[in-house]
């Protein structure tokens, strides 16, 4: 694990820094700050002007290979890209599932083909996609999936339903874990399909969420089609590809996500000493634990990062997702702690909510989107610690 940066990786900080100082301002001056927890949908459109314009300036997708548009940047880079992107207030990125999980998934497990299709697009901000993972009837066992695809004439038809889509209603590709062999159960059968969004087969219906937000969505797939290429890996062996996608996710970008966690921090921090309540040594108690869990985190992304790039899983990244959540579900509860009485009080109207308020709902679901904190436990205990497996009802394995 790394924790310094040479005189070459700080001449990068300041080259990243500087065009943030530049480029953040006047007509993108209003999207700093956006698209955080609670805000996913904030300023979308004018996000995406800030993301083409990141694109077209060789600032996204920063860690691919420089034959696709990226600049090959190290690990170490790619920390200072997200320590220095969160710090000048950058919006949340809207094509983020697509730099950090689609692109990566492709690159490592795709055709020429599909990477000179997809990539250019995402890179330039074109092409926006979301992920097709979590199911109603599977609840968050991904091995669970009912979604079904078949070949017929060319083309996969697709049948069935997803769900907390985050971002559906403005994706234009979806990635699809379906069932392609019939009968088949748990890991096993299963497929990686590649599908357009637009298209007379599938429905977007958006979730209105506690926040007022409707970042998460339901998918429905009635005969919706993917060309017969647009499968990623090989036909039934879609799992390896699927843990390949959660692995990237657990990639630099999290780092980014802990800055934003650090800004959300200092905000509390601030006022609770302007209000009093730092004073309260229930208060300082919490405000301490959460210091200390943000320090925490960033150490053990570090160790992370340090292992390798290939998309496995590693036992450190495997802690990641329920720390994270956990951490940030009890800030939520620290922000209201700090604000008092006035945490129950709205700025006016229904859903007009202050950032913390926002930030309080939208962290009651962090424990429960991508994983259940129940389903981390158990890969910590299965993958990580080698334990016996929990049965499984509907797993072969």
């Amino acid at each position: 694990m790394k924790i310094e940066f040479t005189p070459q990786e700080e001449e990068f900080r300041k080259e990243i820094s500087t065009w943030l100082k530049e480029n953040l301002s006047g007509k993108f001056s209003s999207v700093m700050g956006r698209g955080g927890s609670g805000d996913q949908t904030g300023l979308f459109s004018e996000r995406v002007k800030w993301e083409q314009h990141m694109g077209a300036n060789g600032w996204t997708c920063i860690s691919w290979p420089k034959e696709y548009g990226g600049r090959e940047a190290s690990i170490n880079e790619q920390v200072i890209f997200y320590e220095e992107y969160t710090r000048a207030g950058g919006p949340g990125r809207v094509g983020h599932i697509g730099e950090t999980l689609a692109g990566p998934t492709i690159l490592s497990f795709g055709t020429k083909d599909q990477k000179e299709r997809f990539l250019p697009k995402i890179r330039l901000g074109q092409e926006y996609w979301c992920q097709g993972y979590s199911e109603p009837s599977a609840g968050s066992d991904l091995s669970a999936v009912q979604t079904k695809a078949e070949l017929i004439n060319g083309k996969w038809k697709i049948n069935g339903q997803k769900i907390w889509t985050s971002l559906a209603q403005e994706s234009d590709w979806i990635f699809i874990l379906c069932r392609t062999t019939p009968k088949s159960k748990g890991r096993d059968g299963l497929s990686y399909i590649l599908a357009p969004m637009d298209q007379k087969g599938i429905t977007v219906r958006p979730i209105k969420q506690m926040t007022g937000e409707s970042e998460f969505n339901e998918v429905f797939f009635d005969d919706a089609e993917a060309n017969a290429n647009d499968l990623i890996g090989e036909v039934g062996k879609g799992w390896q590809v699927a843990m390949g996608t959660l692995g990237f996710e657990r990639g630099a970008s999290t780092l980014g996500q802990q800055m934003a966690f650090e800004q959300e921090f200092e905000t509390v921090l601030a006022i609770a000493k302007e209000n009093g309540k730092s004073n309260d040594p229930l208060i300082r108690n919490q405000i301490s634990e959460a210091w200390i869990g943000l320090k925490i985190m960033r150490y053990n992304a570090l160790r992370m990062l340090s292992n390798n790039e290939d998309g496995i899983l590693s036992r450190e990244a495997m802690l990641s997702k329920l720390y994270w959540a956990t951490w940030h579900r009890n800030l939520g509860k620290l922000a209201m702690d700090v604000l008092g009485m006035e945490s129950e009080i709205g700025e006016e109207g229904n859903y007009n909510l202050s950032e913390l308020q926002k930030l309080f709902l939208f962290t009651r679901a962090d424990t429960i989107y991508a994983g259940t904190n129940q389903i981390q436990r158990n890969i910590i205990s299965e993958r990580a610690l080698g334990m016996p497996k929990e049965p499984r009802g509907n797993s072969s394995s």
